[in-house]
């Protein structure tokens, strides 16, 4: 319908358009985090949890006088959740606009599901149990274990698998160029010598140690109650070992049971997760700006092809390196986020509020946005060509580079008993501070120091482009 300024009021289209770019523009790359960390997914898990609690009560004898599901009964409560569609969440959003609750919802979607189950099992216990949907829990019991099992997935399934692929992209990169020789800066100014694959193989190393920390996180569980106390379970069946039961259900869902909590589990497994992706993002996003660096300097040349867009829209000559600036971008964003989701989860009033609530809806965006730009170093990476020369011309216009090697030397001849060696920091400072010192130049100081003769000799022959000690064999660290 028109709006009052007279133009197609956006927001009343069909198909409705996303607000968000992860949801728009960027649909594609972050698609798979949706089957994970969606509101549909959120509610697919709380339906999981729900439906393995009711299996857990009817197995084992822990409530006296619930029936034992039969093969066949447990298979129907499973299938209701691989089931859950477009269709179920439709239904499901119907059922919510009631209830005005999210976990109420869930629990009378699986409600009306038991009073079904004759329609496809015939005879069937299931609609006579549908007191023991829910019982004993708080929806947090439901919560916490719905999002540790939906982080998990998500991590495990889409967003290490995205990882482990550009840290092995970096490494790959480095392998290949472990023994090509590359000024340093520090500071921004030219120093000791380097091979570009020992600096990519940091980067690579940095990488991999952040995501084992994230490989080897805990995701915690809980279902005890509104305080904490299993109050109503020990109330209402005492002879029930109530932290036996909450333990065995929580780590049969694969989790790690937390047992001292409020109403909510603390979420400080989320904290320290959210922490160490941030870290990951952080050592990306540094790739990231020494690569556009390197692309700066000429080191890198980018393949048209490979970036996949038009360089400039007024200057056909250039390639921007719009994927490392994509990257960055989104690695701040979700950092951003991921800060802000480590700092507020860890607290909560007493024994329970629900900032925690509106707050955990924004994990998925969280990783969307690491997620993308992933997706943009791979791609950024893919598409670089090495300018070996380029790095050779940087190293001959700085043999003043060589300075410390030069002092060093003497230092270690005067140790071992040369004469003639002394001040040599300072002789090399007078030399070559604040100048450019040529190879002629830097060959002439080191014949005129009256330096043994196989000192002198393997100065005589160091160039800057041989001035890498043992940068091409540390690139062999990593795995």
């Amino acid at each position: 319908m028109p709006s009052r300024s007279g133009r197609t009021d956006l927001a009343d289209l069909t198909p409705p358009i996303a607000l968000g770019p992860l949801d728009g523009r960027y649909r594609p790359v972050v698609a798979p985090l949706v089957d994970h960390l969606s509101e549909a997914a959120l509610n697919r898990a709380r339906l999981h949890v729900e439906v393995e609690w009711l299996i857990h009560l009817t197995t084992g004898g822990v409530l006296p006088g619930a029936p034992t599901l039969s093969t066949a009964e447990v298979a129907y409560l499973r299938g209701v959740v691989d089931s859950f569609g477009s269709a179920e969440i439709a239904e499901l959003g119907e059922i919510e606009r009631e209830t005005l609750h999210d976990v109420k919802a869930v629990e009378y979607f699986l409600k009306r599901r038991l009073a079904a189950a004759p329609d496809v099992l015939g005879e069937t216990v299931l609609p006579d149990v549908t007191e023991i949907v829910h019982i004993f829990c708080t929806s947090e019991d439901i919560n916490n274990l719905s999002y540790a099992l939906t982080v998990r997935s998500a991590v495990g399934q889409v967003w290490l698998p995205a990882a482990h692929t550009v840290a092995d992209a970096v490494a790959d990169l480095a392998r290949v160029n472990a023994a090509v020789p590359m000024l340093a800066r520090t500071h921004g100014q030219p120093a000791t010598p380097v091979t570009l694959g020992k600096e990519l193989a940091v980067l690579a190393h940095r990488l991999r140690r952040q995501m084992r920390r994230i490989e080897s996180a805990e995701f915690l569980g809980k279902i005890n109650g509104a305080t904490g106390t299993y109050g109503a379970h020990a109330i209402s069946v005492p002879g029930a070992d109530w932290e036996a039961v909450a333990r065995e259900f929580v780590t049969g869902l694969g989790l790690t049971w937390n047992p001292l909590t409020t109403q909510i589990e603390s979420h400080d497994w989320q904290a320290e997760l959210y922490a160490d992706v941030a870290r990951f993002n952080r050592v990306l996003h540094n790739l990231a700006t020494d690569v556009w660096t390197y692309i700066s300097l000429g080191y890198f040349k980018q393949r048209l092809s490979a970036q996949g867009s038009t360089g400039s829209s007024t200057m056909p000559h250039k390639v921007n390196p719009i994927r490392f600036e994509n990257a960055e971008a989104n690695l701040e964003i979700s950092c951003a986020l991921l800060d802000t989701l480590a700092s507020t989860l860890v607290t909560s009033r007493l024994q329970r509020d629900l900032t925690d609530s509106t707050t955990q809806r924004n994990i998925g965006v969280a990783f969307g946005h690491s997620l993308l730009a992933l997706d943009n170093v791979r791609r950024g990476l893919a598409g670089l060509d090495v300018d070996a020369e380029a790095m050779a011309r940087d190293l001959d216009g700085n043999w003043e580079v060589l300075g410390e090697a030069v002092q060093s030397a003497m230092r270690a001849a005067a140790v071992a008993g040369a004469e003639g060696m002394a001040d040599p920091y300072e002789r090399l400072k007078e030399l070559t501070r604040g100048r450019r010192v040529d190879r002629a130049a830097m060959r002439e100081f080191i014949g005129g120091l009256g330096l043994p003769d196989d000192v002198a000799h393997r100065l005589l022959d160091l160039t800057p482009g041989s001035y890498t000690g043992l940068a091409q064999r540390l690139v062999d660290h990593l795995a």
